[in-house]
């Protein structure tokens, strides 16, 4: 007879329970009486069935309770997750079942270990983003309440120093607020057909006095004799790479190379890179580098400036837009941020 493995064990300690106890009785009244009958086959099924449902029962009731005590005990399970109907004899499948709860429950505990510990890293850094300029608006009002404002020219130069304070607040709020729309996809895009030279040829113009300051150069990696059209955002692709350039001006060695070109990787696909030799990135910061307030230097000095958002919006701009962005890095020698576009002809 062929069991499944559900009801193996049952079956097994069953057949020899009833074999064991049909041969003893059989031997019993043979010796005794000289007896043999063929009711001594009845009896062998009738006490095979039964002990077969019985222990079939009280197995499955024995493993059933006794896992449900061991969820309570280790609490990582929940005794509501282990259905009853599933509870089986065969102890390798019981063995799964139990492995595969552990390790889901597990992988949710983990999960919501990262999640709380980002919790905290992003409500530490958005308070330190905001208390600064909050500070600096307070003490330079507060010193004006407390006579400083019957100088004209004091009370000017702090009034004009609180007004940048709450641009600072104001800055940080909108960018805060952009990312929001931009998760939940309450940002419309007003895609059109532009060229892409053109437009980053404009970022190298506007941000050209910021790069001199380090003298470093703004320059395409050749000269492009064609037009490249891209559909997409103009205003957002825009303050994509101007965040990408500004970043690579902002943490460039003096005297270094920040250089732009565009490929065609598919027929309706470009990749645009932005390439420096700054200051690169570390390995174990790479796939941290796009979350909100992340920053690589840890001193909290922020000698550069910036809110910490400028590349969490970048990668949402270019999700947004149905694309990918990738970056390569390494330390001391430089980056590269690149992304696609759909080309458009």
């Amino acid at each position: 007879m062929k069991f499944s493995k559900k009801y193996k064990f049952a079956a097994s300690t069953s057949l020899l329970i009833a074999f064991a106890s049909t041969l003893a009785i059989g031997v019993f009244l043979y010796f005794l009486f000289q007896i043999t009958s063929w009711w001594l086959l009845s009896f062998f099924i009738v006490l095979f069935f039964i002990t077969f449902f019985i222990l079939q029962y009280r197995v499955e009731k024995f493993i059933y309770f006794r896992i449900k005590k061991i969820y309570k005990d280790v609490r990582i399970l929940n005794e509501k997750d282990f259905p009853k109907p599933a509870v089986t004899t065969d102890m390798e499948v019981l063995t799964r079942e139990v492995e595969r709860y552990v390790n889901v429950k597990k992988l949710e505990i983990e999960t919501l270990n990262v999640r709380e510990n980002y919790r905290k890293e992003f409500m530490g850094n958005i308070s330190h983003e905001l208390k600064t300029p909050l500070f600096t608006v307070q003490s330079y009002v507060l010193t004006l309440l407390d006579g400083a404002m019957k100088d004209k020219t004091v009370r000017k130069e702090y009034l004009r120093r609180a007004s940048k304070g709450v641009e600072r607040l104001i800055y940080i709020v909108n960018e805060l607020d952009m990312i929001a729309k931009l998760e939940v996809g309450g940002l419309v895009l007003n895609k059109e057909r532009f060229n892409i030279i053109a437009l980053i040829q404009n970022i190298f113009d506007l941000l050209e006095m910021k790069a001199a300051k380090k003298n470093i150069s703004l320059v395409f990696d050749k000269e492009y004799a064609e037009d490249i059209f891209v559909n997409a955002d103009r205003e957002r692709i825009e303050q994509v790479i101007t965040n990408l350039l500004v970043n690579s001006v902002k943490y460039g060695k003096q005297d270094g190379t920040t250089e732009v070109s565009i490929e065609n990787i598919v027929k309706n696909k470009v990749l645009v890179r932005v390439t420096d030799n700054g200051e690169g990135i570390l390995k174990e910061n790479l796939s941290r580098i796009f979350e909100r307030f992340y920053r690589i230097d840890k001193s909290g000095s922020r000698k550069e400036g910036g809110s910490g958002l400028g590349l969490s919006i970048v990668k949402h701009i270019v999700e947004a837009h149905q694309e990918k962005i990738y970056v390569e890095s390494q330390f001391g020698i430089g980056s590269e941020f690149s992304f696609t576009l759909e080309r458009s002809e």
